[in-house]
């Protein structure tokens, strides 16, 4: 049985006094490929801030790989932020290093290899993502979809056990996408690689999803929990089937 990389207990976010999720309640296990979705103002952009460290839960806790994070002191923190990759909606490379450089820096901040190695890792680490021979190439001279693959390669460099993505599809088209989308899933399945997803892209959803939560805008709670296409054959409640549907409420549903 697969064990929880991640589980959130009664946990509540908020900007001050706007309370943007009161309360959620969800693991994910080993191997998931797990979809955050909602609807806009919904809190999937905060809940994953709050699951990457970058902001506090106001309520509850949360815990990765067993340890409860918000308790846990700096040293314990970066310990399991080393095990951690993000990849940013944009992409979020440094413009003024190559891309060589850039999937580098995390490996020489962060491990002790010597020069050669970290450069054998970088080349490895692009060509896992079709990028093979554009090390020394700037992100402004390459297209959208290749700046997602060479964040992918950054947030890849150490090996982590969970990678976090934030709306990894946005500003791609389609074939770029189905991309992406197809290369997230090798690096799920061959690496054995977590994958926490903030998406709104429905066919990326369905594509990729192995389990999910519903973020409720309304409500600012969790509506639905479970396989993304499971849930649209049987949803929870009218909302999630719309927001399956893109609204389409009046067209036969999925058998």
């Amino acid at each position: 049985m697969s064990k929880d990389k991640i589980i959130c207990q009664n946990l509540k976010v908020a900007y001050g006094e706007k309370v943007i999720i009161k309360s959620a309640d969800f693991s994910v296990k080993e191997n998931d490929i797990f979809i955050i979705m909602g609807g806009s103002g919904s809190g999937k952009s905060s809940l994953l801030r709050v699951l990457t460290g970058l902001m506090p839960p106001v309520g509850g806790t949360f815990y990765i790989n067993g340890v409860d994070y918000p308790k846990a002191d700096n040293v314990q923190k970066l310990e399991i932020m080393k095990k951690v990759g993000i990849l940013y909606q944009s992409g979020g490379l440094f413009s003024s290093m190559t891309l060589a450089e850039n999937i580098a820096l995390p490996l020489q901040k962060y491990s002790d290899y010597p020069a050669d190695v970290i450069d054998e890792l970088v080349n490895l680490k692009l060509s896992l993502v079709g990028l093979g021979g554009f090390g020394d190439y700037y992100p402004a001279e390459i297209s959208g979809g290749m700046k997602k693959r060479a964040g992918l390669a950054r947030a890849l460099a150490l090996d982590p056990e969970i990678v976090y993505f934030d709306e990894p599809s946005a500003g791609l088209d389609p074939v770029s996408s189905a991309r992406l989308d197809s290369l997230m899933k090798d690096i799920n399945q061959n690496l054995g690689t977590t994958l926490v997803v903030v998406t709104h892209e429905l066919e990326s959803i369905f594509s990729i999803g192995t389990n999910s939560v519903f973020l409720d805008a309304e409500s600012k709670t969790i509506t639905a929990q479970g396989n993304p296409k499971e849930l649209l054959k049987n949803p929870p409640n009218e909302t999630v089937y719309n927001f399956l549907t893109r609204g389409k409420a009046d067209e036969k549903r999925t058998k």
